[in-house]
């Protein structure tokens, strides 16, 4: 008797392309001035050495839009550590969602940010979430539960990053 084993390995790939330097991009990623500006707005805080720390405290307004739905809402919303970080190429951490039960108990994701420059004034960036064992956040990453308030996922993510190195303005208020 053959019994066969199917592990799933979900791996989410995003790629944009962005009329910005490398640097540029490389920052809107980084510095917590540029993160609080797209996306859900949290202010990121880099340890960019292996080993050193990521986090994204929780804002008044998703603090008050969790006691709204009835729930209390961490301190932080994303934690993880950094693997490996080659300024302004590549980026690879360990990413955690800590908004719910659910998520956090699924532990650290892998995420690598990588950012080529091309010669026509644009720059690829490549987004790759290795999500093995994670299936809550891989459906929330892939903006499954947008409907219900959660978000657009990594590709709404990007879409405001772009725009708003693009424009200088946000993608939606």
């Amino acid at each position: 008797m053959t019994t066969m084993t199917e592990t799933k390995v979900t791996t989410q790939v995003y790629r944009v392309y962005i009329k910005a330097t490398p640097q540029a991009i490389w920052d809107a990623i980084t510095k917590p001035e540029w993160t609080e500006r797209y996306g859900f707005g949290g202010r990121a805080e880099y340890d960019l050495r292996p080993g050193g720390s990521y986090r994204v405290p929780t804002t008044e307004a998703m603090k008050q839009a969790g006691a709204q739905m009835g729930f209390e809402t961490p301190d932080v919303m994303v934690d993880g550590e950094v693997i490996e970080a080659d300024p302004p190429r590549r980026l690879v951490q360990t990413w955690r969602m800590l908004m719910d039960a659910e998520t956090e108990a699924e532990g650290f994701t892998r995420l690598t940010y990588e950012i080529e420059e091309r010669p026509d004034g644009v720059s690829k960036l490549t987004l790759v979430h290795e999500l093995e064992g994670a299936p809550k956040l891989a459906a929330l990453s892939a903006g499954e539960r947008e409907a219900e308030g959660a978000g657009g996922g990594w590709s709404w993510v990007l879409s405001d990053l772009k725009t708003l190195l693009e424009t200088g303005a946000r993608l939606a208020g």
